[in-house]
């Protein structure tokens, strides 16, 4: 436990503490009374605050899920054009990787260890990730992707990987080799287009997608709608 005493108000404590240390070292391996103590509240503040640890491990990731929208939100709004947008994200990755307590994807590592099947923890992970498939086709989209659904599926598919890679491997070179990569494919798909008499990408103002609302546990997401011959993930 931190020497350090916990600041801000119960709930804060507690996310913060669930924060470092679920991701550090698990969600499972990680049991109610270590939160409790390393945030320096009492129990019943834990369960009159968020009833449950599935609860807090819910809030815990959509907390993840909307500090990852901001930092890529601030990222791709340095840049004019979707193509510069698209390859952002990837360069931001590379920052993250490199951080001493970088342990891989909050949501793809706690989907590792949830059980099968639908529950907190897979509706937290699946709105995050949707997010992020949804803001690559979008900006595919944008720059003049002849099929932006299937180039947005295959840009996720190359940060997933350079994700796992870097966590996993230590290669902390994954998010720069995924980024060109993800070079060539832009590459192909534009010229493709480009070929076929597409409109060419252009600056565009578009914004990430919108935050999702929360799911409620128990609830079931409406089937995406089809937006093209191939389907995102």
């Amino acid at each position: 436990m931190s020497t350090a005493k916990p600041a801000g108000s119960a709930r804060d404590r507690l996310l913060a503490a669930a924060n470092e240390l679920f991701y550090k070292e698990g969600i499972h391996t990680v049991g109610i009374d270590r939160v409790i103590e390393h945030a320096g509240v009492a129990k019943a503040s834990l369960y009159s605050t968020f009833g449950s640890k599935d609860e807090l491990v819910r809030a815990y990731l959509e907390g993840r899920a909307e500090a990852r929208r901001r930092r890529v939100s601030d990222r791709v709004a340095r840049h004019a054009h979707p193509r510069d947008r698209i390859l952002s994200i990837f360069d931001l990755l590379a920052e993250q990787v490199t951080a001493p307590t970088y342990r891989g994807c909050a949501f793809i590592n706690a989907s590792a260890e949830g059980p099968p099947g639908e529950s907190t923890v897979t509706r937290a992970c699946s709105d995050s990730r949707a997010w992020l498939r949804d803001l690559f086709t979008e900006m595919a989209r944008d720059a003049g992707a002849a099929d932006p659904v299937e180039l947005g599926r295959r840009l996720v598919l190359l940060y997933d990987g350079a994700t796992v890679s870097a966590a996993m491997d230590h290669d902390l070179g994954a998010p720069a080799h995924a980024r060109a990569l993800a070079t060539e494919l832009l590459d192909r798909a534009l010229d493709g287009a480009a070929a076929a008499g597409a409109p060419a990408g252009r600056p565009s103002a578009t914004t990430p997608p919108a935050e999702r609302p929360p799911r409620e546990p128990g609830s079931r997401s409406a089937p995406p709608r089809r937006t093209s011959r191939a389907h995102g993930r």
